[in-house]
């Protein structure tokens, strides 16, 4: 692995990979808003270029915070708008299954599904894992953006969501606004 790669996202950070038949991301240490930008971009990269199926590796993640799970909900979302499309996990372990069926996320995804195409070939699918390219630096209108994307993605998924991020969900909307009027104040 790269070392200025974990160098800039301390010790959590995504890995990925293409396969035939699908795209892998590992994400090691903890999944947060400091690194679903870069899940969020290599798998909107992916969709736009036609893949129907996303794997997701959480057997080296410490945690996830709502950020990171909302991203992933929006790739989900995304993936299953088309015939075929499925985003899966593998390999959550307890912490982060829990956290997963907590907000829902297990009626939008597959997880650990015992038929899928990448069973058996795990170690190797790990071994030609990679960083995503370029790191990405958002400034934070964009993180703000992404951060609100993600909640959005976590409120439509129930009415307990809902419930739980709609302070959040106002608190970035908010933020947002003042951000792009600074913005606009400062180009005139």
């Amino acid at each position: 692995m790269n070392d200025v790669f974990r160098t800039v996202t301390a010790d959590n950070f995504i890995s990925v990979g293409i396969f035939e038949g699908f795209s892998w991301i590992r994400c090691e240490g903890k999944g947060s808003f400091l690194n679903s930008p870069a899940l969020k971009n290599f798998g909107d990269a992916r969709i736009s270029a036609g893949e129907l199926l996303l794997i997701v590796d959480l057997s080296q993640c410490s945690g996830m915070d709502s950020t990171f799970m909302g991203t992933l909900a929006g790739m989900s979302a995304r993936l299953s708008s088309r015939d075929g499309g499925s985003l899966q996990i593998a390999e959550p372990g307890p912490r982060n299954l829990r956290s997963l069926e907590d907000l829902g996320l297990d009626h939008l995804m597959e997880i650990d599904p015992p038929e899928a195409i990448w069973r058996g070939k795990i170690d190797a699918i790990r071994k030609d894992l990679k960083p995503p390219g370029s790191i990405l630096h958002l400034n934070e209108l964009q993180r703000t953006r992404h951060v609100l994307e993600a909640h959005e993605n976590l409120s439509d998924l129930n009415d307990q969501n809902e419930r739980e991020f709609s302070n959040v969900v106002e608190v970035m909307k908010t933020n947002l606004s003042d951000r792009l009027k600074r913005s606009d104040d400062s180009s005139k």
